[in-house]
């Protein structure tokens, strides 16, 4: 693979953001897809790197939109539409394809969904117990440590709180404060000022109240006040501090299960109007066709001149 594609695909998922991985695994000439040929696409629609020409590519990118809503890798292969019912079985898209050549080729688009992703202020025995918790479910640990010296995940991502811009927060991005009264204020306004979902803060109820009470005093109202869980976590009764970041995880795994923080990726941006090619019968993307003509009063769009040619040359064997 293209190295400048395997940067891009790591600073992707670094950032928690979705993309499909589409390679091409067999083509037969003549066909400007090869075997190995990569691509990176992304919700929008960007395309990074290159699987085929002019005519494949509306393909791949309505198939990696559908890939991206349902979360499964799908094959799909492209070729003459006579040679579709030979490539039809379970889990393979076909999709006809003229482009006046005979090639075709086999494409595995395999959806790259970002991880659940936690953010957890502090350096307490609860905060080290929850980032090695959370990175065994397979979850993005960010820790904010202000004072070092403890030990993480290697996984983990450690950053101070001067470092917070850096850090992508959503509104799939539970928080926990866990701070031992360091540092709780500035991180709960920081908290307060990120869309996140879940802001749980670990304290007693008295430290809680100062907390709250400085915040109303800079002020916050009870509207925002209210997205601070404490304590934090499902009562588990009179548990030791690393316990507690079991209660904790209980907690988000709870939520999550329930579909709080389930949206892990953007919507895919909506497929482009379009219509179908009467002769070959490929989806054209109406905004971007490069070839049409009138015909009973209405516009006929095609994927390329050879299906124009041959509409023009004998309308009537293309018309309904």
């Amino acid at each position: 693979m293209d190295r400048q594609l395997l940067r891009l695909a790591a600073d992707l998922h670094r950032r928690h953001r979705p993309f499909v991985m589409a390679t091409v695994v067999w083509a037969r000439a003549p066909s400007s897809g090869k075997p190995g040929g990569t691509a990176i696409i992304e919700p929008d629609g960007t395309i990074h790197g290159w699987i085929g020409g002019a005519c494949a590519e509306p393909a791949v990118l309505r198939e990696a939109r559908r890939v991206l809503n349902d979360g499964v890798a799908k094959l799909m292969y492209m070729g003459p539409a006579e040679e579709l019912d030979g490539h039809r079985r379970d889990g393979i898209v076909t999709v006809p394809i003229a482009c006046a050549s005979e090639g075709s080729m086999e494409i595995f688009m395999e959806p790259v969904l970002p991880q659940p992703h936690l953010v957890v202020f502090g350096k307490s025995p609860a905060v080290q117990t929850l980032a090695r918790l959370a990175d065994a479910l397979d979850w993005a640990v960010t820790v904010v440590d202000d004072e070092g010296e403890a030990v993480y995940p290697e996984a983990a991502a450690v950053v101070t709180l001067e470092q917070w811009e850096s850090v992508t927060v959503d509104e799939n991005t539970p928080i926990v404060v866990a701070t031992q009264g360091h540092y709780d204020e500035p991180a709960l306004e920081l908290a307060l000022a990120s869309p996140a979902p879940y802001i749980g803060m670990v304290s007693s109820a008295t430290r809680a109240e100062t907390v709250l009470g400085y915040l109303r005093d800079r002020g916050y109202d009870d509207i925002a006040l209210r997205r601070i869980e404490s304590p934090a976590g499902v009562d588990l009764g009179a548990i030791e501090h690393r316990e507690i970041a079991v209660a904790v995880l209980a907690q988000l795994v709870a939520r999550r299960a329930s579909g709080a923080f389930e949206s892990l990726s953007p919507t895919p941006a909506p497929g482009p109007v379009s219509a179908i090619d009467p002769v070959c019968g490929m989806e054209v993307e109406i905004a971007t066709a490069r070839f049409s003509t009138t015909h009973d009063d209405g516009l006929l769009y095609f994927c390329c001149p050879a299906c124009l040619q041959a509409f023009e040359a004998e309308p009537a064997a293309f018309s309904s």
